[in-house]
C-alpha cells in the first residue's frame, strides 16, 4: 500500500476550500440585496430566482457525485467544477461592471425599470455556472481530503477526525468572513467587491493545482448503480434458497479486490437477506473462477457497499427535521429581533440579522476547544480515538435542535407579552434583543455537533467506491430540509388561521403566535431524537481495516 501524504495534501485542499468558500459564500451572502438594488427584481421575483437557486444547487451535488465515482475521479471533478464556478463568477461580475448587462440605477424621478429578459438570462446563466461547480466541489472535496489519510493505521483516523473538525472551523470563519467583510465591500461597490471574490476564486484554483504532486489519487470505479442494481436482482433471483446455518468459507463469492483498493469488507448477518446474492449454486463460475452472470452471483464486497447504503438511510432522514431550526435561522428570528431594542449605545443600533452571528461565534470558539481539549480527553474516557462516534455527534445535535427551539419559544412569549403590555407605536419591546443570544448559542452548538457527526458519518461509512455519492447526501438532506420546513410553515399557516384564529405567523409577529410555532418545531425535534436514538442503537460501523490478505467469513 502506498504511503498516504496526510496533512502534507491537506494543507492544499483546505487552503483550496477556505478561498473557495471566501469566494463563493461572499458572491451569494448579499445576492438578495444585487437582486433588489441593483437588478430592480420584485421582492417576490427576487425570493423566487434566489430560492431556485438554493434548491437547485443543493440538489446539483448526487450528480457531481455519480460522475466522480464513476467517471472522472474526484480530482477532476473538483477541476473541472472549479473552472466551471470561476466561469459563473466571471458572468455575474460582467452583469455588474457591464451596463448593457443590468438595468439602470433606480432614480427618486422615474420610476425602475426591470431588467429585460437578455439580461435576466445572462444572470439566470450566471447562476447556472455557479450551481454547476457546486455540483461538482461540493461532494468531492472532503472525501478527496480522506483519501490523503491511511484510515487503517491509528494515526490517520486520528487525523480524520481532526480534519472534521478543522473543515468545520474553516467554513464557520468564512461566513464571518462573507457576512461581514464582504457584505461592506459589496454595499461600497458591486463591481469591486464581485471583482475580488472572482480574483480569489482564481487563487483557489491555483493552491489546488499546487499541490497535484502531493495528492494520492483513487481512480474511477465505473457505474456503481450497475453493482447495485446486480446485488438486487441477484437476491431476489435467489430468495427462494435457504442461507445455510453455518457458515464456511467457499460458500460465499469472495475474489480478491484490486490493489489499489487494499481494503475489503467482510460479510456481515446485518440484511443477512441479501446475502443470497453471494451465495454460490451450481455452474455460477467458470473454469477460472470468474462469474458468468454477475446478475445472478456477486461479490461479498458488492453485497455490502449496498448494505453500507441500506443502513444510512435511516441516519440521513433524521437529519430533515433536525436541520429544519439551521435552515430557518435568517427568517422568524430576525423578526423577532426587528420587534426588540437593539440600541447598542445611544448612537448604533444592530441590523436585525447581525445576531445571527452568535451562533457562527458560537461554532468558532467550541469547535477548536473541543478539538484541542475535549476530544482527546473524552478518547481517554471511552477508550475510542475518535473520542465521540459521529452518530453520538448526531445525537448531541439533535438534543441541541430540541433546546433552540424550546429556548426561542419560551424568549417569544416573553417578547410578545412585555410589547403587548408596553404598547409602543411600533410594537418593539423595551427588551434586549440579546435575550435572543441563547438559542442562538444552542443553535450553534447544534449546528456544530449535527453537520459535523453527518459530514463525518457519510465520509466514513459509505463505500470505498461511493465517497462522493455518499458526501453528496449531506446536500440533499440540507435541500429537504429547506422544503419540508417551507411545508410546515405554510400548512401552520393556513390551519391556524381558519374559521378566525388566531394565525400563528401573522405578519405582525405580536398579533400571531410565533412561540407555539417554536414550540411545535420542538416536538417535532423531540420526536426525531426518539426516532435516531432507535436506529442508533441498532446500527452496526462499516468494518474497514480487513486487509486483502485477512479471510473472516462473518462479522456482526
Amino acid at each position: 500500500m502506498e504511503n498516504k501524504p496526510g496533512w502534507r495534501a491537506i494543507s492544499y485542499i483546505l487552503g483550496n476550500q477556505i478561498v473557495e468558500r471566501i469566494a463563493t459564500m461572499g458572491m451569494m451572502a448579499n445576492f438578495m440585496v444585487y437582486l433588489l438594488q441593483f437588478f430592480n427584481l420584485g421582492q417576490v421575483s427576487a425570493a423566487n430566482v434566489l430560492g431556485v437557486w438554493i434548491g437547485i444547487s443543493n440538489f446539483v451535488p448526487i450528480i457531481g457525485a455519480c460522475v466522480a465515482d464513476a467517471y472522472l475521479g474526484k480530482f477532476k471533478t473538483i477541476a473541472i467544477s472549479s473552472f466551471g464556478t470561476l466561469v459563473g463568477m466571471v458572468i455575474l461580475t460582467l452583469t455588474a461592471w457591464v451596463p448593457q448587462l443590468h438595468p439602470p440605477r433606480c432614480s427618486s424621478t422615474q420610476q425602475c425599470v426591470s431588467p429585460t429578459s437578455p439580461q435576466l438570462g445572462i444572470l439566470i446563466l450566471g447562476l447556472c455556472w455557479l450551481a454547476v461547480g457546486t455540483g461538482g466541489i461540493g461532494p468531492c472535496t472532503i472525501p478527496f481530503a480522506i483519501d490523503q489519510f491511511d484510515t487503517t493505521s491509528s494515526e490517520g483516523r486520528k487525523g480524520v477526525n481532526s480534519f472534521f473538525n478543522w473543515y468545520y472551523t474553516s467554513q464557520t470563519v468564512v461566513q464571518l468572513i462573507s457576512l461581514t467583510a464582504i457584505v461592506y465591500l459589496q454595499n461600497k461597490s458591486w463591481i469591486l467587491g464581485f471583482g475580488i471574490l472572482t480574483a480569489l476564486m482564481s487563487l483557489s484554483i491555483i493552491i489546488f493545482f499546487v499541490g497535484a504532486s502531493v495528492y494520492v489519487y483513487i481512480p474511477a470505479e465505473g457505474s456503481i448503480f450497475t453493482s447495485i442494481a446486480q446485488v438486487f436482482v441477484a437476491a431476489y433471483k435467489k430468495h427462494h434458497v435457504k442461507i445455510p446455518l453455518k457458515e464456511e468459507e467457499g460458500l460465499y463469492y469472495d475474489p480478491p479486490v484490486d490493489d489499489k483498493a487494499p481494503l475489503k469488507m467482510p460479510l456481515t448477518k446485518q440484511l443477512r437477506c441479501l446475502n443470497k446474492a453471494a451465495l454460490i449454486q451450481d455452474n455460477e463460475l467458470n473454469t477460472e473462477g470468474s462469474v458468468k452472470n454477475p446478475w445472478r452471483l456477486c461479490s461479498i464486497q458488492q453485497v455490502e457497499e449496498v448494505k453500507c447504503l441500506m443502513k444510512m438511510l435511516p441516519i440521513w432522514a433524521s437529519g430533515i427535521l433536525c436541520f429544519i431550526p439551521i435552515a430557518q435561522q435568517g427568517t422568524f428570528p430576525v423578526s423577532q429581533a426587528m420587534k426588540m431594542d437593539r440600541r447598542l449605545g445611544e448612537h448604533f443600533k444592530l441590523p436585525a440579522a447581525t445576531y445571527n452571528v452568535v451562533s457562527l461565534i458560537t461554532i468558532g470558539i467550541f469547535l477548536p476547544c473541543f478539538d484541542l481539549f475535549l476530544q482527546p480527553a473524552l478518547a481517554k474516557v471511552t477508550k475510542k480515538e475518535e473520542g465521540l462516534t459521529s452518530l453520538q455527534k448526531i445525537v448531541i445535535g439533535d438534543i441541541f435542535s430540541v433546546l433552540t427551539m424550546v429556548s426561542a419559544g419560551l424568549v417569544e412569549r416573553r417578547r410578545r407579552g412585555v410589547a403587548i403590555s408596553h404598547g409602543a407605536p411600533d410594537g418593539a419591546a423595551p427588551m434586549n434583543a440579546m435575550w435572543l443570544a441563547p438559542q442562538f448559542v444552542f443553535l450553534g452548538l447544534c449546528e456544530m455537533f449535527t453537520l459535523v457527526g453527518h459530514i463525518q458519518f457519510y465520509s466514513t461509512e459509505s463505500p470505498e467506491k461511493m465517497k462522493s455519492i455518499g458526501n453528496s447526501l449531506q446536500y440533499l438532506v440540507l435541500a429537504f430540509s429547506i422544503y419540508v420546513g417551507t411545508a410546515v410553515v405554510n400548512v401552520v399557516h393556513q390551519v391556524t388561521r381558519k374559521h378566525g384564529g388566531i394565525d400563528w405567523l401573522n405578519d405582525d409577529i405580536n398579533a400571531g403566535r410565533l412561540d407555539y410555532y417554536y414550540f411545535l418545531i420542538a416536538g417535532l425535534a423531540a420526536l426525531n431524537l426518539v426516532y435516531i436514538l432507535i436506529f442508533v442503537k441498532r446500527y452496526h460501523y462499516k468494518v474497514i481495516s480487513v486487509k486483502v490478505e485477512d479471510k473472516p467469513l462473518l462479522s456482526p
